[in-house]
Protein backbone atom coordinates (compact mmCIF):
# COMPACT_ATOMS: atom_id res chain seq x y z
CA UNK A 1 0.00 0.00 0.00
CA UNK A 2 3.00 2.15 0.72
CA UNK A 3 4.61 1.82 -2.57
CA UNK A 4 1.03 2.31 -4.57
CA UNK A 5 1.12 5.81 -2.69
CA UNK A 6 4.83 6.57 -3.52
CA UNK A 7 3.89 5.75 -7.33
CA UNK A 8 0.46 7.94 -7.13
CA UNK A 9 2.93 10.42 -5.78
CA UNK A 10 5.00 10.10 -8.77
CA UNK A 11 2.68 10.26 -10.91
CA UNK A 12 0.91 13.96 -9.87
CA UNK A 13 4.90 14.73 -9.93
CA UNK A 14 5.48 13.91 -13.32
CA UNK A 15 1.92 15.38 -14.50
CA UNK A 16 2.39 18.81 -12.83
CA UNK A 17 5.87 18.98 -14.59
CA UNK A 18 3.79 17.81 -17.58
CA UNK A 19 1.63 20.68 -17.38
CA UNK A 20 4.09 23.59 -16.69
CA UNK A 21 5.64 22.92 -19.73
CA UNK A 22 2.63 23.36 -21.50
CA UNK A 23 1.66 19.53 -22.51
CA UNK A 24 -1.71 19.30 -20.98
CA UNK A 25 -4.73 17.24 -22.09
CA UNK A 26 -5.71 17.84 -25.59
CA UNK A 27 -9.01 18.83 -25.01
CA UNK A 28 -7.84 22.05 -23.62
CA UNK A 29 -7.18 23.40 -26.87
CA UNK A 30 -11.40 24.17 -27.54
CA UNK A 31 -11.50 26.77 -24.57
CA UNK A 32 -13.91 24.88 -22.63
CA UNK A 33 -13.67 23.97 -19.05
CA UNK A 34 -12.96 20.42 -18.36
CA UNK A 35 -15.11 18.45 -15.61
CA UNK A 36 -14.27 15.34 -13.98
CA UNK A 37 -17.11 13.38 -12.45
CA UNK A 38 -15.92 9.87 -10.48
CA UNK A 39 -19.35 7.93 -10.97
CA UNK A 40 -22.18 7.91 -13.70
CA UNK A 41 -24.65 9.31 -12.12
CA UNK A 42 -22.85 12.48 -11.70
CA UNK A 43 -21.39 12.33 -15.07
CA UNK A 44 -24.84 12.45 -16.36
CA UNK A 45 -26.24 14.78 -14.53
CA UNK A 46 -23.21 17.77 -15.55
CA UNK A 47 -23.84 16.35 -19.32
CA UNK A 48 -27.74 17.59 -19.16
CA UNK A 49 -26.83 20.60 -17.58
CA UNK A 50 -23.56 21.91 -19.70
CA UNK A 51 -23.99 20.03 -23.10
CA UNK A 52 -21.22 20.68 -25.56
CA UNK A 53 -20.06 23.57 -23.51
CA UNK A 54 -17.64 21.80 -21.18
CA UNK A 55 -14.95 18.63 -21.83
CA UNK A 56 -16.31 15.85 -19.77
CA UNK A 57 -14.60 12.90 -18.12
CA UNK A 58 -16.62 10.17 -16.51
CA UNK A 59 -13.70 8.24 -14.13
CA UNK A 60 -15.44 4.91 -13.26
CA UNK A 61 -15.02 2.49 -16.38
CA UNK A 62 -18.46 1.04 -17.58
CA UNK A 63 -19.19 -2.22 -15.86
CA UNK A 64 -16.77 -1.58 -12.96
CA UNK A 65 -17.42 -1.81 -9.62
CA UNK A 66 -17.46 1.63 -7.46
CA UNK A 67 -17.15 0.52 -4.54
CA UNK A 68 -13.82 -1.38 -5.21
CA UNK A 69 -12.22 1.01 -7.70
CA UNK A 70 -8.90 2.39 -7.17
CA UNK A 71 -7.59 5.69 -9.38
CA UNK A 72 -5.09 3.78 -12.59
CA UNK A 73 -1.79 6.67 -12.89
CA UNK A 74 -3.82 8.13 -15.91
CA UNK A 75 -6.96 8.70 -13.94
CA UNK A 76 -4.53 10.69 -11.34
CA UNK A 77 -3.76 12.84 -14.15
CA UNK A 78 -7.01 13.56 -15.51
CA UNK A 79 -8.44 14.48 -11.94
CA UNK A 80 -5.63 17.23 -12.06
CA UNK A 81 -5.70 18.66 -15.30
CA UNK A 82 -9.69 19.12 -14.25
CA UNK A 83 -11.12 22.90 -13.63
CA UNK A 84 -13.91 21.07 -12.16
CA UNK A 85 -14.07 17.49 -9.70
CA UNK A 86 -17.18 16.10 -8.98
CA UNK A 87 -17.06 13.18 -6.49
CA UNK A 88 -19.38 11.66 -3.95
CA UNK A 89 -17.83 11.19 -0.58
CA UNK A 90 -17.72 8.17 1.77
CA UNK A 91 -15.89 5.18 2.67
CA UNK A 92 -15.86 4.20 -1.08
CA UNK A 93 -13.83 7.78 -2.21
CA UNK A 94 -11.31 7.31 0.47
CA UNK A 95 -8.34 7.39 -2.13
CA UNK A 96 -9.73 10.80 -3.22
CA UNK A 97 -8.85 12.84 -0.39
CA UNK A 98 -5.50 10.82 -0.35
CA UNK A 99 -4.89 12.15 -3.85
CA UNK A 100 -6.34 15.77 -3.72
CA UNK A 101 -4.20 16.69 -0.43
CA UNK A 102 -1.01 15.64 -2.45
CA UNK A 103 -2.51 18.35 -5.68
CA UNK A 104 -2.26 21.91 -6.18
CA UNK A 105 -6.10 22.69 -5.82
CA UNK A 106 -6.01 26.15 -6.10
CA UNK A 107 -7.05 26.61 -9.74
CA UNK A 108 -10.11 23.81 -9.13
CA UNK A 109 -13.31 23.59 -8.37
CA UNK A 110 -13.97 20.40 -6.18
CA UNK A 111 -17.40 19.39 -5.78
CA UNK A 112 -18.41 16.54 -2.62
CA UNK A 113 -22.12 15.20 -3.41
CA UNK A 114 -22.59 14.01 -0.23
CA UNK A 115 -22.39 17.79 1.46
CA UNK A 116 -25.35 18.48 -0.85
CA UNK A 117 -27.82 16.14 0.99
CA UNK A 118 -28.77 15.17 4.18
CA UNK A 119 -27.09 11.69 4.41
CA UNK A 120 -28.56 9.09 6.58
CA UNK A 121 -26.63 6.25 7.91
CA UNK A 122 -26.27 2.53 6.41
CA UNK A 123 -28.94 0.01 8.25
CA UNK A 124 -29.25 -3.35 8.96
CA UNK A 125 -32.60 -4.44 8.68
CA UNK A 126 -33.61 -8.01 9.59
CA UNK A 127 -32.34 -10.92 7.61
CA UNK A 128 -29.82 -9.02 6.32
CA UNK A 129 -26.00 -10.30 6.52
CA UNK A 130 -23.19 -7.63 7.86
CA UNK A 131 -19.70 -7.77 6.55
CA UNK A 132 -17.48 -8.99 9.30
CA UNK A 133 -15.06 -5.76 8.97
CA UNK A 134 -18.04 -3.53 9.61
CA UNK A 135 -19.55 -5.33 12.89
CA UNK A 136 -16.10 -5.06 14.17
CA UNK A 137 -15.52 -1.37 13.30
CA UNK A 138 -19.09 -0.02 14.26
CA UNK A 139 -17.89 2.29 16.63
CA UNK A 140 -17.94 4.92 13.77
CA UNK A 141 -20.87 5.93 11.50
CA UNK A 142 -20.71 4.41 7.73
CA UNK A 143 -23.35 6.75 5.79
CA UNK A 144 -25.18 5.35 3.08
CA UNK A 145 -23.23 6.62 -0.35
CA UNK A 146 -26.02 6.38 -2.79
CA UNK A 147 -27.83 9.51 -2.44
CA UNK A 148 -28.87 9.85 -6.17
CA UNK A 149 -31.71 7.02 -6.16
CA UNK A 150 -33.79 9.90 -4.73
CA UNK A 151 -35.04 12.30 -7.56
CA UNK A 152 -35.31 14.75 -4.89
CA UNK A 153 -32.08 14.24 -3.64
CA UNK A 154 -31.02 14.32 -8.06
CA UNK A 155 -32.39 17.72 -8.05
CA UNK A 156 -30.05 19.26 -4.69
CA UNK A 157 -27.19 17.49 -6.74
CA UNK A 158 -27.64 19.28 -10.02
CA UNK A 159 -28.37 22.37 -8.34
CA UNK A 160 -24.99 22.33 -6.50
CA UNK A 161 -23.19 21.07 -9.59
CA UNK A 162 -25.11 24.20 -11.63
CA UNK A 163 -23.55 26.25 -9.11
CA UNK A 164 -20.04 24.73 -9.47
CA UNK A 165 -20.07 25.13 -13.30
CA UNK A 166 -21.49 28.60 -12.75
CA UNK A 167 -18.94 29.81 -10.93
CA UNK A 168 -16.18 28.12 -12.82
CA UNK A 169 -17.45 29.64 -16.20
CA UNK A 170 -19.35 32.91 -15.57
CA UNK A 171 -19.89 33.21 -19.30
CA UNK A 172 -22.22 30.20 -19.86
CA UNK A 173 -24.25 30.63 -16.21
CA UNK A 174 -26.81 31.51 -17.78
CA UNK A 175 -27.01 28.20 -20.24
CA UNK A 176 -26.25 26.17 -17.40
CA UNK A 177 -29.08 27.57 -15.27
CA UNK A 178 -31.82 27.10 -18.11
CA UNK A 179 -30.78 23.41 -18.72
CA UNK A 180 -30.72 23.25 -14.55
CA UNK A 181 -34.33 24.28 -14.46
CA UNK A 182 -35.57 22.07 -17.04
CA UNK A 183 -33.74 18.69 -16.29
CA UNK A 184 -35.17 19.63 -12.39
CA UNK A 185 -38.55 19.70 -14.27
CA UNK A 186 -38.27 16.21 -15.52
CA UNK A 187 -37.16 15.23 -11.91
CA UNK A 188 -39.69 16.59 -10.44
CA UNK A 189 -42.18 14.70 -13.00
CA UNK A 190 -39.56 11.31 -11.75
CA UNK A 191 -40.25 12.22 -8.67
CA UNK A 192 -44.50 12.01 -9.01
CA UNK A 193 -44.12 9.06 -11.07
CA UNK A 194 -42.62 7.36 -7.82
CA UNK A 195 -45.18 8.79 -5.81
CA UNK A 196 -48.55 7.85 -7.27
CA UNK A 197 -46.81 4.05 -7.65
CA UNK A 198 -46.45 4.09 -4.09
CA UNK A 199 -50.18 5.59 -3.32
CA UNK A 200 -51.99 3.33 -5.33
CA UNK A 201 -49.59 0.48 -4.12
CA UNK A 202 -51.17 -2.46 -2.06
CA UNK A 203 -47.81 -3.18 0.04
CA UNK A 204 -45.32 -1.17 0.84
CA UNK A 205 -42.18 -3.74 1.01
CA UNK A 206 -39.97 -4.30 -1.12
CA UNK A 207 -37.61 -7.34 -1.21
CA UNK A 208 -33.48 -7.54 -2.31
CA UNK A 209 -32.29 -10.98 -3.85
CA UNK A 210 -28.69 -8.21 -3.62
CA UNK A 211 -27.36 -5.40 -1.67
CA UNK A 212 -29.62 -2.50 -0.94
CA UNK A 213 -28.35 1.00 -2.53
CA UNK A 214 -31.95 2.37 -2.21
CA UNK A 215 -32.16 3.52 1.10
CA UNK A 216 -32.87 7.32 0.15
CA UNK A 217 -35.18 6.60 -2.45
CA UNK A 218 -37.21 4.01 0.31
CA UNK A 219 -37.19 6.65 2.77
CA UNK A 220 -38.49 9.04 0.57
CA UNK A 221 -41.65 6.99 -0.60
CA UNK A 222 -41.59 4.94 2.88
CA UNK A 223 -41.09 2.12 1.65
CA UNK A 224 -39.96 -1.12 3.66
CA UNK A 225 -37.26 -3.37 2.28
CA UNK A 226 -35.33 -6.55 2.70
CA UNK A 227 -32.18 -7.86 1.63
CA UNK A 228 -29.07 -9.67 1.40
CA UNK A 229 -26.88 -6.93 2.26
CA UNK A 230 -26.64 -3.68 2.54
CA UNK A 231 -25.67 -1.12 -0.26
CA UNK A 232 -22.24 -0.52 0.02
CA UNK A 233 -21.51 -4.52 0.34
CA UNK A 234 -19.11 -5.82 -1.38
CA UNK A 235 -20.53 -9.57 -1.04
CA UNK A 236 -21.66 -11.27 -3.52
CA UNK A 237 -22.67 -14.75 -1.87
CA UNK A 238 -24.72 -15.21 1.38
CA UNK A 239 -25.53 -17.90 3.57
CA UNK A 240 -28.31 -20.14 3.74
CA UNK A 241 -30.04 -18.66 6.32
CA UNK A 242 -30.20 -15.50 4.54
CA UNK A 243 -31.81 -16.57 1.54
CA UNK A 244 -34.42 -18.62 4.03
CA UNK A 245 -35.09 -15.25 5.77
CA UNK A 246 -35.82 -13.89 2.11
CA UNK A 247 -38.30 -16.56 1.22
CA UNK A 248 -39.87 -17.05 4.02
CA UNK A 249 -40.30 -13.34 3.86
CA UNK A 250 -41.94 -13.37 0.24
CA UNK A 251 -44.06 -16.15 0.93
CA UNK A 252 -45.51 -14.67 4.01
CA UNK A 253 -46.42 -11.84 2.30
CA UNK A 254 -46.89 -12.79 -0.95
CA UNK A 255 -44.72 -10.48 -2.56
CA UNK A 256 -44.51 -10.80 -6.29
CA UNK A 257 -41.61 -9.68 -6.74
CA UNK A 258 -37.90 -10.07 -5.80
CA UNK A 259 -35.34 -7.57 -7.12
CA UNK A 260 -31.82 -7.71 -7.83
CA UNK A 261 -29.47 -4.62 -9.14
CA UNK A 262 -27.80 -4.09 -12.21
CA UNK A 263 -24.16 -5.62 -13.14
CA UNK A 264 -25.37 -8.66 -10.77
CA UNK A 265 -24.47 -12.30 -10.74
CA UNK A 266 -28.27 -12.27 -9.99
CA UNK A 267 -27.59 -15.87 -8.15
CA UNK A 268 -28.90 -14.94 -5.33
CA UNK A 269 -32.21 -13.55 -7.06
CA UNK A 270 -32.71 -16.84 -9.17
CA UNK A 271 -32.12 -18.80 -5.72
CA UNK A 272 -35.15 -17.04 -4.70
CA UNK A 273 -37.67 -17.25 -7.25
CA UNK A 274 -36.92 -20.66 -7.32
CA UNK A 275 -38.07 -21.32 -3.99
CA UNK A 276 -41.08 -18.40 -4.27
CA UNK A 277 -42.35 -18.52 -8.03
CA UNK A 278 -41.87 -14.88 -7.72
CA UNK A 279 -40.79 -12.58 -10.53
CA UNK A 280 -37.40 -11.82 -10.63
CA UNK A 281 -36.78 -7.64 -11.98
CA UNK A 282 -33.62 -5.16 -11.65
CA UNK A 283 -34.48 -2.09 -10.19
CA UNK A 284 -31.71 -0.28 -11.43
CA UNK A 285 -29.41 1.52 -8.86
CA UNK A 286 -27.58 4.03 -11.44
CA UNK A 287 -24.00 3.33 -9.61
CA UNK A 288 -22.82 2.40 -13.17
CA UNK A 289 -23.84 0.96 -16.82
CA UNK A 290 -22.74 -1.40 -18.88
CA UNK A 291 -19.87 -0.50 -22.05
CA UNK A 292 -23.35 -0.98 -23.63
CA UNK A 293 -25.78 1.32 -22.26
CA UNK A 294 -22.88 4.10 -22.43
CA UNK A 295 -22.52 3.74 -26.00
CA UNK A 296 -26.34 3.90 -26.44
CA UNK A 297 -26.57 6.80 -24.02
CA UNK A 298 -28.44 5.85 -22.02
CA UNK A 299 -29.35 8.21 -19.22
CA UNK A 300 -30.24 8.62 -15.28
CA UNK A 301 -34.06 9.53 -16.54
CA UNK A 302 -34.08 6.66 -18.59
CA UNK A 303 -33.29 3.78 -15.89
CA UNK A 304 -34.95 5.30 -13.27
CA UNK A 305 -38.28 5.60 -15.55
CA UNK A 306 -37.76 1.94 -15.99
CA UNK A 307 -37.56 1.52 -12.58
CA UNK A 308 -41.17 3.36 -12.03
CA UNK A 309 -42.78 0.25 -13.89
CA UNK A 310 -40.74 -2.38 -11.84
CA UNK A 311 -41.10 -0.62 -8.62
CA UNK A 312 -45.68 -0.70 -9.83
CA UNK A 313 -45.32 -4.21 -10.49
CA UNK A 314 -43.33 -5.27 -7.11
CA UNK A 315 -46.28 -3.43 -5.31
CA UNK A 316 -49.01 -5.08 -6.70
Amino acid sequence: MKRAYIFIALCIGIGSFAFANGTKDAPKANGAITVTATLFPFYDFTRAIAGDKINLALLLPPGAESHSFEPTPRDILTIQHSDVFIYNGGESDAWVDRILDSMDKRNMKVIRLMDAVDVVEEEIVEGMEEEEEAAETAEAAEYDEHIWTSPQNAALIVRAITDALCEKDKANADFYRRNADSYTVKLNELDAAFQTVVNNAKRKTIVFGDRFPFRYFADAYGLSYFAAFPGCSTETECSAATIAFLINKIRSENIPVVFHLELSNERIADAITAETGAKKRQLHAVHNVSKRDLDNGATYLELMTRNVDALREALQ
